[in-house]
């Protein structure tokens, strides 16, 4: 007989796995994660935290902790991409393209939360910690055997550290075990995509490259002779990551033993006799797909088990985490019987194509970084769209999005509050302390209303919904738009409103009032929960 578990069981405690985790405790439903390493990783891999998913820790309470991190620190004032023969060595070219949102760009009329640099060594235990404050349960040493999943759940076997194996019955299990997860490869579920671009060789360092680096604070610089490679600071002093291009068929990974990583790091280096500690060199493959279905009824599939793409424009594991975020909200509703049984389609309705087209920008930009070498490097590819499209953007295409003037998913340049859209970022004044529309969206549907909605409010109110009035704030009961923007940035007038879903995507707007608040309201809501075939 199967022992009874949390509603929601996730596979895979890296990074994204463990965002799962948080996310589903932040929104009040139980879940257990399993991962079969004894701990979380210390390897730095990703470390460029977007300012999309900066805004989502910053909903859960941890955007100053990541901020504080040492890599974190130490790395604040690190911006841009160069070429170079080596460190010691020429400078031969800068990633100047107006499509790179570097780390220095202001940000500040489009988010209340920039750029960091963070490794994934520091940033898992962070995740890790806040997840189980919020009462996530999280099991290492233990191994997904396997699982059957029916109509009503799913059969889940767990081998732990003793080697003993324990059924469990859940609701719904979440599969973040990688890009070979074994939770995809059991739902039978193929890939597509262009599939391996390339071979890598991580190798972390220690040496003294101080006098070589000398003033400049990059993210990260390229040789692309003798052989391609991307050095990048941990530090600014004696902690390296260097990433270099190799090819198995000619040299396979077992043969980059130590004399050889000391041979590669001194070539990029620069210098031939460097006393060089080399921490540890891991192979990696780069490639480029996505699943063709991210889950299959009760099983779903996130992060780089469900897409995976070159580094370039550190997009992957922000993309994870934006997965994960899209679907705990909606297994939470569904859970507590807001959401009907349709809201759970739409996770892979707008969250596939989304990943289908930033793998693309991601294998563009790696195509485009050796340009940066050239002297007449000739025009960026057409293709190729700003960073803060791809961060800020995308629009969902899905039954739960209420149309507004047509639907389409793909780019938005320029978002003004079009239902599918990341709801913008307005500053506010809320009896002095200045804040973000951003910071009024929590586990919760919200409305927003312009400072003449009180039509809209009193619907909300109704509906049992979280609703904010703003505008001029003069009766304290609105928040203060202090720079006028509310407006134009939400496409709404005084009187209009809008609906925002729990991961500050807007579901439905208003432009101004109706004759019959309450009703076009809750009829919005239901679509925006996967209800409205109940109700029709």
């Amino acid at each position: 007989m199967s022992a009874a578990a949390p509603p929601v069981v996730i596979v895979g405690g890296g990074l994204v796995g463990l965002s799962t985790a948080l996310f589903l405790s932040w929104h009040g439903v139980p879940c257990l994660l399993v991962e079969q390493r004894p701990d979380t990783s210390p390897h730095p891999r990703a470390r460029g935290i977007n300012p999309r998913t900066m805004e989502l820790l910053r909903a859960v309470g941890i955007e100053d902790r990541v901020r504080a991190t040492p890599s974190a620190r130490a790395l604040a004032d690190n911006s841009g991409m160069i070429a170079m023969q080596s460190l010691a060595g020429r400078q031969l070219g800068e990633l100047r393209e107006r499509y790179v949102m570097d780390v220095r760009t202001d940000l500040s009329e489009r988010t209340p939360s920039p750029w960091c640099l963070c490794h994934q060594g520091e940033l898992e235990p962070l995740l890790r910690d806040r997840a189980r404050e919020l009462g996530a349960r999280l099991r290492f040493d233990t191994r997904l055997e396997g699982f059957d999943a029916d109509d009503d759940g799913v059969t889940v076997r767990l081998r732990g550290p003793d080697g003993s194996v324990e059924q469990l019955r859940t609701r719904y299990l979440v599969g973040a075990d990688g890009p070979g997860s074994g939770v995809r490869g059991a739902l039978g579920i193929d890939v597509d995509g262009p599939g391996a671009l390339g071979h890598f060789l991580n190798i972390r360092f220690e040496a003294d490259l101080k006098a070589e680096l000398g003033e400049r604070r990059f993210v990260m610089a390229y040789t692309f002779a003798p052989f391609r490679s991307g050095l990048i600071p941990l530090d600014n002093n004696r902690d390296w990551l260097l990433h270099v291009l190799i090819d198995p068929d000619r040299e396979p990974a077992g043969a980059f033993d130590e004399r050889r990583c000391l041979e590669l790091v001194r070539t990029v280096a620069g210098v031939p006799d460097l006393d060089v500690t080399v921490r540890g060199a891991v192979p990696w493959q780069s490639s480029a797909w996505t699943a063709a279905s991210y889950g299959r009824g009760r099983v779903f599939l996130v992060g780089d088990a469900a897409h995976v793409m070159p580094p370039s424009g550190a997009f992957g594991s922000n993309t994870g985490v934006q997965d994960a975020h899209n679907l705990a909200w909606k297994l939470a509703a569904v859970l507590d019987g807001r959401g009907g049984p349709a809201l759970l389609d739409t996770y892979d309705a707008e969250r596939r194509p989304v990943a289908a087209a930033v793998m693309v920008q991601a294998v563009l930009r790696s195509r485009d970084r050796p340009r940066m070498a050239q002297e007449d490097p000739g025009p960026v590819h057409p293709d190729i769209v700003p960073d803060d499209v791809v961060w800020f953007g995308a629009r969902y295409d899905s039954p739960v999005i209420c149309p507004d003037g047509g639907r389409g998913g793909g780019w938005v340049r320029d978002p003004r509050g079009e239902p599918g859209t990341r709801a913008p970022h307005v500053p506010l004044d809320r009896a002095g302390v200045r804040l973000s529309t951003l910071d009024l969206f929590g586990p919760h549907v919200t409305v927003l209303t312009g400072e003449h909605g009180d039509a809209w409010a009193a619907a909300g109110q109704g509906l049992g919904l979280v609703v904010h009035r703003i505008g001029t704030a003069l009766d304290g009961t609105a928040l203060g738009d202090t720079g006028g923007r509310f407006a134009d940035a939400y496409g709404v007038g005084p009187d209009g409103a809008v609906l925002v879903r729990p991961d500050g995507v807007v579901a439905w707007r208003s432009a101004g009032a109706v004759e019959d608040a309450p009703a076009v309201l809750a009829a919005a809501l239901a679509t925006a929960l996967g209800r409205r075939g109940d109700d029709e």
